[in-house]
């Protein structure tokens, strides 16, 4: 069976982890460009989920090798970063009951 990966700030990780995927925490787009082509070529990885805030700095040559090869499969998942202080919750909520079907309450 293949790995999810999961390539994300170490603000959103925990969320990730709640989900049962393995988590690479990064801080900065330059080490999640090394991370992601480190992982491109990992035969045991199935799909590698990158956080948006981090594609601008993925390389035209590491966008070719994606677009050529089967797997891993690379996605996007939107940031947090983007959304409003209220809205977080409810991002974080919406991933979780996605991929594991069930909804986690998320608060005080």
């Amino acid at each position: 069976m293949y790995k999810v990966i999961v390539i994300s700030d170490p603000e959103t990780s925990d969320g990730f982890r709640l989900t049962g995927v393995d988590v690479i925490e990064v801080e900065e787009g330059e080490e999640a460009r090394k991370k992601l082509s480190e992982l491109l070529d990992d035969d045991t990885v199935g799909i590698i989920a990158l956080s948006e805030e981090f594609e601008p700095y993925i390389d035209e040559r590491t966008r070719s090798k994606i677009q050529k090869i089967y797997r891993p499969i690379v996605v996007n998942v939107p940031s947090k970063k983007k959304l409003e202080i209220r809205e977080r919750a409810e991002y974080l909520r919406s991933l979780i009951k996605r991929a594991i079907g069930f909804e986690i309450k998320l608060g005080r």
